[in-house]
C-alpha cells in the first residue's frame, strides 16, 4: 500500500491554470525523483498537487507524458546554457552541470527510465522530444552559432553533430556504464571536441 502522500490544502476559489499546472509538475517531479516513473500515476499526482484527476487527464495524454514534462521542469534551471562569450568555458560549465544532474542529483536513473519507457509509449516519446530533447538541442545549437559568429568555431562545423558528440557521449556512458560518467569526462569531452583528434 502506498504511503500517504501529503495533500495540498485547497484555498477558496479557483486557482489560475498556470499555478495549477506548476503545482502538478512540482508534485510529479517529487514522485519521479524519489520513487521512479511507476510512482507517477494520475491518482498520486492529483492527491499530492491538490488537483483533480480530470484536470490531469485534460492536460496530459498519459502518465509518461506527464513524467517527461515534470523532469524537464525540474531540471530546467540546472541545465541553463551560460553565455560568457567563451564557448570553451560555457560548454565546460554546461556539460559539468549536466553530468552532476545525472550523477549527483538523481537525474540519471530518472532519465534512463524515461528513455526506456519512451520506446513503447508514443505519448511519452513525443513529450520527451517536445519538452526536453529538442529545446535542449536548440539551446546548444544557438550557443554554437554565437560562438561561430565570434570566430571561435569553424564555419564548416556541423553544429548538430557537435551536439551529438558532446551530450550523446554522456548519455552513452549513462546507459552503457562501461566507463565512468563524471565531471572529468565532461571537461575531456569539451577539449576533444574543440581541439580535434587529428595529428
Amino acid at each position: 500500500m502506498d504511503e500517504p502522500t501529503e495533500r495540498v490544502r485547497r484555498g477558496r476559489g479557483r486557482r489560475p491554470a498556470a499555478e495549477v499546472r506548476a503545482g502538478v509538475l512540482e508534485a510529479a517531479g517529487r514522485l519521479l525523483f524519489s520513487e521512479g516513473i511507476k510512482a507517477v500515476t494520475f491518482d498520486r499526482v492529483a492527491a499530492a498537487a491538490g488537483s483533480s484527476k480530470m484536470t490531469l487527464y485534460k492536460w496530459w495524454p498519459s502518465t509518461g507524458a506527464l513524467a517527461a514534462e515534470a523532469y524537464f521542469a525540474r531540471s530546467r534551471h540546472a541545465l541553463e546554457f551560460p553565455d560568457t562569450g567563451d564557448i570553451r568555458a560555457d560548454l565546460t560549465r554546461q556539460l559539468t552541470a549536466f553530468v552532476r544532474l545525472l550523477t549527483e542529483e538523481g537525474g540519471g536513473p530518472v532519465i534512463a527510465e524515461l528513455i526506456g519507457a519512451a520506446q513503447t509509449d508514443p505519448d511519452l516519446a513525443a513529450a520527451y522530444s517536445r519538452e526536453y530533447s529538442l529545446p535542449r538541442r536548440a539551446l546548444a545549437v544557438e550557443a554554437f552559432e554565437r560562438a561561430r559568429a565570434r570566430g571561435q568555431l569553424r564555419g564548416d562545423v556541423d553544429l548538430g553533430m557537435l551536439v551529438d558528440q558532446l551530450w550523446g557521449a554522456c548519455y552513452h556512458r549513462l546507459l552503457i556504464p562501461d566507463a565512468p560518467l563524471d565531471t572529468a569526462f565532461a571537461a575531456a569531452l569539451v577539449a576533444n571536441a574543440l581541439d580535434g583528434a587529428a595529428a
